[in-house]
């Protein structure tokens, strides 16, 4: 990985510690809101102006990271057809995963200023924050209007799933500039340790959307047994061979889903839910039943999920077998919350040093470093290897796909 940024001092040796970093790639200016046709829900309505107290949120300044000699001119509009798009969403109870997640997708970035950042958000004030925190960020803000989905969401096994901006994702294609034709969605409990560019140059093949596919998984659980009695209904996977995907990672073909209409689709499904009750849980059976059987497979390296545990109790988790590029706290147990109540998983010091959260108990330190680097030990101790990289000064963790692998 080309590190992007040098750092001084205490900092520097602080930040050698994001161990998914360079090597672990092995390891499994804003512009306004467009108006549309769908500028109902487009607009920033003046009656929820100003309803986040900014205080409440203190975000350090990030680092300035630059594109590597071999990048294209930074010089690029939304439209240039040579940047990386990405999408998260800015939601007050998850903001400071978010900022998380951009500031690692921009740290293992090789040409982080080619990257362009898609804010889907319900409320109107997060410009500045963003802003301040990354100033110079390519990334436009849109305004999504809770008031689209709200009558048709259904009650979830977690009251977090019923949150209007989860659903914010089914409408990227109108959302969106009719330019971007693609974009890479994240949710906002993740933090990328790869390039992201790797992610971007996913081949879609006829599909639409791609994602990680874990077949293995046991698909009928994600339905009512009054779904799958009824043939209406569950015939819907006939003739498909339907596998489990996490939404929280998607590359997504912006041409193909508004050529076919695909919101149109999830919302019909989401409507027979509210009458039906055909599954329990919140945005993902939606696209299960529009897209599974139909995705472009992706490496599983790129969506380590499940280390918030289950919906209930969030519980410590390891991480799968294999390499990573990106972990993804999914769960109800979330790494900032269970940092701060000095309660935390071993993998949640993974995601404390791209956290910029003012100068909160997992501000990068060099404790912070050593924690992280028993959690790597203890993970290849399980494999039976060690490899350690000397360095001057310092031992770095070459990453877990290397450090795992015994190669020197």
């Amino acid at each position: 990985m080309f590190w992007v940024t040098k750092f001084s001092g205490f900092f520097a040796a602080a930040m050698v510690m994001i161990v998914l970093s360079p090597s672990l790639q092995s390891f499994p200016p804003a512009e306004a809101i467009r108006s549309s046709h769908l500028e109902s829900y487009l607009r920033f309505p003046s009656q929820v102006t100003n309803n986040i107290p900014l205080n409440r949120f203190s975000f350090r300044k990030a680092p300035l990271f630059r594109n590597a000699d071999e990048c294209a001119s930074n010089n690029k509009r939304i439209c240039d057809p040579s940047l990386v798009h990405v999408a998260i969403t800015l939601d007050v109870e998850y903001l400071r995963g978010s900022i998380a997640a951009v500031h690692s997708i921009l740290h293992h970035s090789r040409c982080p200023e080619s990257v362009f950042f898609h804010f889907l958000v319900s409320e109107t004030n997060l410009e500045t924050l963003v802003r301040s925190t990354f100033p110079e960020l390519k990334f436009k803000i849109y305004y999504f209007n809770p008031e689209r989905v709200r009558k048709i969401i259904s009650t979830s096994v977690r009251q977090a799933l019923e949150q209007p901006l989860n659903y914010a994702r089914n409408y990227l294609a109108d959302l969106l500039e009719p330019c971007v034709n693609r974009v890479i969605y994240l949710d906002s409990d993740i933090v990328v340790v790869d390039d992201i560019a790797k992610l971007w140059r996913t081949n879609l093949g006829k599909k639409t959307i791609g994602a990680p596919e874990y077949c293995h998984a046991n698909f009928t659980k994600y339905f009512t047994k009054s779904f799958w009695s009824e043939p209406r209904f569950s015939g819907t996977f006939s003739g498909r061979n339907p596998c489990y995907f996490n939404t929280g990672v998607m590359v997504i073909d912006l041409q193909k889903w508004r050529r076919v209409g695909y919101t149109k689709r999830i919302e019909k499904w989401m409507d027979i839910q509210k009458v039906n009750r055909i599954y329990e849980l919140g945005s993902l059976p939606p696209y299960l039943l529009v897209f599974a059987g139909h995705v472009a497979p992706i490496e599983h390296r790129w969506n380590q999920h499940g280390l918030g545990g289950d919906n209930v109790r969030g519980s410590c988790r390891d991480l799968h077998p294999g390499p990573v590029s990106l972990l993804h706290w999914s769960g109800s147990g979330k790494p900032w919350i269970r940092l701060d109540s000095k309660k935390p998983c071993p993998l949640d010091s993974l995601w404390a040093p791209y956290d910029l959260y003012g100068f909160s108990s997992v501000v990068l330190s060099h404790q912070s470093w050593l924690r992280t680097r028993k959690t790597v030990v203890r993970y290849c101790k399980k494999r039976g290897v060690i490899h350690i990289i000397k360095s001057k000064g310092e031992r770095l963790i070459a990453g877990f796909g290397s450090f795992c692998s015994g190669e020197d």
